[in-house]
């Protein structure tokens, strides 16, 4: 069975990734990757070459966005994506196609496949993110996908409602913690010496605009850089750099910024890559800022998270979940909470056995 996977950023790479180590094992599959998006751009690391370590036997590059992310060259950038794949799907047959969550990169190119019937399997659809425009791509993808696996029940009757059947929706967990059981974190002095850490606690940080209030986010990338200057006197700082959402760049301006006034004090770090960054989240104090990762993964480390703002509204949230308003004393005042707790010692709704598995067993039971 021949099964391409679209990968367009290091955060979706980073969740296939347990899967794609099963299908490259799996004589029954012929693996080819299709790498886009971010994973091109040398602003974000250019994580292509992360892939390619990898070992895969075929690599397919398109090249399509453009380097600004205001309004008009993100919607840009989507056009683009949707030329570029037509000419590639008319050239590429798959018996399946997967597809991940809610980018707006990730929805073109599925967008384009429609009119020539790729059959595409969306993971980590039905959920909502009422402060991001990714919540519209996420629902697009789900509506143009053949099969979906999700990662809990309540997005799965989403997902039933959305495309009013309840065939080929399958509840899988979230993918990402498919060997979560099994994880080995970076030795310890062995990371900390790799980046430079102090010897101390840290905080994790994550921040992305919110692109259903673009109007806001100067404001909110202020608020952030006053919060985490505050945070920075207390505990040590490891921020990891937005993605490629629209006025992305206004965070990234305002986090190198205020490395520069605090630069004994926080770390930036553009691509960790899943081992690493794994291996940050179980070494850190507490996990910040407004990014899936916090909601899906960090419980199942024992980390509490304070999640700020509305970018991830309407997601279902495990009990390490602390929320805050976007403003300086708020996050500061939270995060003192946060520290104040000992581990987080419930369960991770979003966690499932097998993950992987399962959805390559549907894959072999349905095709």
């Amino acid at each position: 069975m021949k099964i391409g996977v679209l990968t367009s950023s290091r955060a979706d790479y980073g969740i296939y990734f347990p899967l794609l180590e099963q299908i490259k094992k799996d004589n029954f599959f012929k693996l080819e990757i299709i790498a886009f998006g971010t994973h091109l751009s040398k602003n974000h690391g250019y994580t292509l070459v992360d892939i390619e370590r990898d070992g895969y036997q075929c690599i397919h590059t398109i090249s399509s966005l453009i380097s600004n992310d205001d309004e008009q060259s993100i919607a840009s950038s989507y056009g683009l994506t949707v030329l570029k794949f037509a000419e590639f799907w008319e050239n590429h047959k798959y018996d399946l196609v997967f597809c991940l969550g809610d980018r707006f990169e990730m929805s073109a190119a599925v967008q384009a496949g429609i009119p020539f019937g790729v059959k595409f399997a969306h993971i980590h659809g039905g959920e909502t993110t009422l402060g991001a425009i990714d919540n519209t791509y996420r629902h697009q993808i789900t509506l143009a996908s053949y099969f979906h696996f999700t990662a809990t029940d309540i997005f799965t009757t989403k997902v039933n409602n959305l495309i009013d059947s309840f065939e080929n929706v399958f509840t899988i967990g979230s993918l990402s913690l498919t060997d979560i059981k099994e994880f080995i974190p970076i030795e310890r002095k062995e990371f900390y010496n790799k980046f430079s850490i102090p010897e101390d606690d840290f905080v994790l940080v994550t921040f992305h605009p919110e692109t259903m209030a673009l109007k806001s986010n100067i404001h909110y990338a202020n608020e952030m850089k006053e919060a985490l200057a505050l945070i920075s006197e207390k505990i040590f700082v490891i921020v990891t750099m937005p993605n490629a959402d629209t006025q992305g760049s206004v965070y990234r301006e305002v986090i190198e910024k205020l490395k520069k006034e605090n630069s004994e004090r926080i770390l930036l770090i553009e691509n960790f890559g899943k081992l690493n960054y794994f291996s940050a989240m179980h070494y850190s104090k507490i996990l910040l800022g407004n990014t899936s990762s916090g909601i899906l993964e960090a419980a199942s480390f024992s980390k509490y998270v304070v999640n700020v703002g509305d970018r991830q509204k309407g997601r279902a949230q495990s009990n390490n979940v602390l929320n805050c308003e976007f403003e300086k004393n708020a996050i500061f005042d939270t995060v003192n909470e946060a520290i104040s707790k000992s581990e987080f010692i419930g369960e991770n709704i979003y966690f499932k056995e097998n993950a992987a598995g399962n959805i390559i067993e549907t894959i072999k039971m349905f095709l």
